[in-house]
């Protein structure tokens, strides 16, 4: 007989094989349970990141010596109890394995109770009962792991430094209290604390401590619901870019998980808003019926399976287009921090460039010095009230308050513009002001000014945003009608690259597209759509057929939208490029009158803005 049940005892050192990872995973699956007890106050202690200690203390509604005993075995759950139950999973854990696994790789110690009369204290060796007592009867849960993977000395080897293991919790931690804003956490380490979130429910406070203030203060709010889902959350402006997608953080009823998919509709959002290579921070939570969403396709459950994804991911989409677009996204220049001491030498003075308005001497602007202690004394008084107000509050009144002081410090203007300009404004996009050029850096970067400072414009990037948006919209229009050419194209392809082609020749066929056998592994193309950008044809019919390997199908719209930003960046002026000052004044006043003015079609930024505070700072008028 070849064929043989396994002792529990090695099933469940498998199951810890694949449930407890590292500390990391035993931390979050402890966690997890305290949540679903209805914790409002969970206390996490670890020493030497966890290998040592893991001890994990709650407030929530504890078990009782039946319950108690139960939670160590196989399969043991009070959330399922038959095959409906699976498919409308309304807390974090459901599967019942997670204690057993994880007494089967350590010491465990567990001392529980409900309050209303004595607790439970059961101790186990790798996974084996050897002491059961009475304990205090202080209602919630402690649980304790020690000695972890002390009888699978082989995981031992897989582990890393300390250093990374405690990275690999602090990691898991931030991302439960992002997940859930109204719970306070407190995390120690050898004793010395490392987290502690106030519990009061205000995700951008969460934000402001996990990544800190000046990332809170660039956080962006969305908020958007249908039939199926409720999403809310935060998105960090275009200019808070990270190398990895580490930092987009999607929570899915109180879930975090990790979802390519969903990744991909963030980054749909952010469409022609980052450079290539960088990834938003973004912190969503999800909301829909559970059935819905399958969780149960991840031993560690941190990846699900939707039933209407593409109506979700439509809605994380235009949800996040639909913020930007009320924002001013112009990045400003890094502020160093300020000496309390500081001394305003001098303050800039404005003035309206005599080409286009008939002004007199302009506004003076704010006090540098009383700028820089506004936003310094407020948030350190913010901080004396922490306990009154919520992060997203105390962010708002700040920069409310500093805005109003700069509103106060400044005079209206004497004189009104031209006749021309006022109309040309009243066309132009309010989430950009109007900027007057005073010259040019090396051909290639146009200076201008304003009553908020100084900035500075790529001029390639500002006109490839501009006929992006033109090209975008007149590709767009035309038809799918075909054109004959006088000379075929005729291209050299891969064996793998022309049996693709061969596969989808009726979809090319769909968008006008014929390819000609014309030899071994070369095809030739006598006619292609009217709307391909002239003189870039065979670059196009590359990239239609460099997407069908990558995708296995025709996106026509994506084609379309590819061909507009070939054509704006081949069409644009370059650097060196030397422009009048005419020139310079039009291209400005074209880029307001763009849909999305702060990147071009390949997500680098288009302005960047330095205050008068910045240039004082800069030359030592501040002090």
């Amino acid at each position: 007989m070849r064929i043989k049940q396994m002792p529990d005892a090695l099933a469940n050192k498998i199951a810890a094989g694949e449930v407890v990872e590292r500390p990391a995973s035993v931390v979050k699956e402890l966690v997890e349970n305290s949540i679903d007890a209805n914790s409002s106050f969970i206390k996490i202690e670890v020493s030497e990141a966890g290998l040592e200690k893991i001890k994990i203390t709650d407030n929530g509604d504890g078990m009782s010596e039946t319950d108690c005993e139960r939670s160590v075995l196989r399969h043991a759950t009070s959330k399922i109890s038959n095959e409906n139950d699976l498919f409308h999973v309304r807390t974090l854990g459901f599967r019942g394995e997670a204690l057993a696994s994880i007494a089967a790789v350590s010491r465990l110690t567990v001392k529980s109770s409900t309050g209303d009369e004595a607790g439970t204290l059961l101790e186990l060796e790798g996974g084996k009962l050897v002491r059961k007592s009475k304990s205090d009867a202080r209602q919630g849960t402690e649980i304790m792991v020690e000695n972890l993977f002390f009888n699978t000395p082989a995981r031992l080897k897989y582990m890393k430094t300390i250093h990374t293991e405690l990275g690999h919790i602090s990691d898991v931690m931030n991302r439960m209290a992002l997940s859930h804003p109204t719970i306070r956490f407190e995390v120690y380490h050898n004793e010395k604390q490392l987290f502690r979130s106030p519990g009061r429910g205000d995700l951008l406070q969460i934000i402001a401590q996990v990544y800190g203030i000046n990332v809170a203060k660039k956080m962006v709010p969305v908020k958007h619901s249908t039939l199926d889902f409720s999403i809310q959350g935060y998105v960090a402006k275009p200019e808070v870019t990270r190398a990895s997608r580490n930092y987009i953080s999607t929570i899915v009823n109180g879930r975090f998980i990790r979802s390519i998919a969903l990744n991909k509709a963030i980054a749909k959002g952010y469409h022609t808003l980052l450079p290539i290579g960088r990834h938003p921070l973004v912190v969503l939570d999800i909301q829909m019926d559970p059935i819905l969403v399958d969780v149960n396709v991840h031993p560690a459950k941190l990846e699900v399976r939707f039933s209407k994804e593409r109506e979700l991911f439509e809605a994380i989409e235009s949800t996040i287009r639909e913020a930007f677009r009320k924002e001013t996204l112009i990045p400003e220049a890094s502020q160093p921090k300020p000496n309390r001491q500081q001394s305003v030498q001098n303050s800039f003075e404005f003035h309206e460039p005599a080409p286009y308005a008939k002004a007199k001497e302009a506004t003076q602007l704010y006090d540098g010095q009383k700028h820089v202690e506004m936003v310094d004394n407020r948030l350190a008084e913010t901080a004396e009230k922490a306990s009154d107000l919520s992060m997203e509050e105390r962010l708002k009144e700040t920069i409310s308050e500093v805005e109003q002081n700069d509103l106060e410090g400044s005079r209206d203007w004497n004189a009104e513009p031209v006749q021309a300009i006022e109309e040309e404004h009243e066309t132009n996009n309010d989430r950009i002001p109007a900027m007057y050029p005073i010259g040019q850096h090396h051909g290639t970067y146009i200076l201008a000014q304003n009553e908020n400072g100084l900035y500075i414009i790529d001029q390639h990037a500002a006109q490839e945003r501009i006929k992006y948006e033109f090209f975008k919209e007149k590709i767009g229009e035309v038809p799918n009608e075909v054109q004959e050419l006088l000379m075929p194209l005729t291209f050299d392809f891969s064996r793998q690259e022309a049996l693709l082609i061969e596969q989808y020749q009726e979809e090319f066929r769909k968008i006008g597209l014929f390819f000609e056998p014309f030899g071994e592994q070369s095809y030739a193309i006598r006619s292609h759509p009217q709307w391909f950008p002239k003189g870039f044809e065979e670059e196009v019919i590359q990239e239609i057929v460099e997407q069908v390997i990558a995708d296995e199908k025709v996106n026509i719209k994506k084609i379309r939208e590819e061909a507009a930003i070939l054509m704006s960046c081949k069409r644009s002026i370059k650097a060196n490029h030397y422009l009048n000052h005419d020139d310079m004044f039009r291209l400005l006043e074209d880029l307001r009158k763009s849909t999305d003015p702060f990147t071009c079609p390949h997500g680098r930024p288009i302005i960047a803005h330095f205050s008068p505070y910045e240039m004082e700072k800069m030359f030592k008028r501040v002090m």
